[in-house]
């Protein structure tokens, strides 16, 4: 089963994601940057990463930094959950190498077929 990694600080939003995301997949949640950096550099491999962007400790966009500089990690997919519309945002996220950015509130629906279209382009 492919696992999908979901680093987000708050709790709600964490379980959300997991029902969404449960039956097709398996679910790691880690509630900031520096716990999913850390599962990472211990040998884990996610087959898609959903991050938020405003969380303590390291935020979204230090995450996407540090996994788009790491070799292990660089062609993982991400995707980018947040609050922020704002488009500097959004081009700062894709700059950094996320490729995907969906605003909360999102569709259930449209989350679900971009995790499985980047997973699937992957694969």
């Amino acid at each position: 089963m492919k696992q999908v990694l979901i680093i987000d600080d708050e709790p709600i939003m964490r379980k959300l994601l997991e029902q969404i995301l449960k039956d097709k997949y398996e679910v790691i949640s880690l509630e900031n940057g520096r716990e999913g950096l850390e599962w990472m550099y211990s040998g884990n491999i996610p087959d898609l990463v959903v991050a938020d962007l405003n969380m303590p400790e390291i935020n979204g966009f230090e995450y996407i930094k540090k996994v788009r500089e790491s070799g292990f990690f660089n062609d993982v997919p991400l995707i980018v959950l947040s609050g922020e519309e704002s488009s500097s945002e959004r081009i700062k996220c894709l700059k950094l190498g996320a490729n995907d950015y969906l605003i909360k509130p999102f569709n259930p629906e449209e989350l679900g077929l971009r995790i499985d279209n980047l997973i699937s382009l992957r694969s």
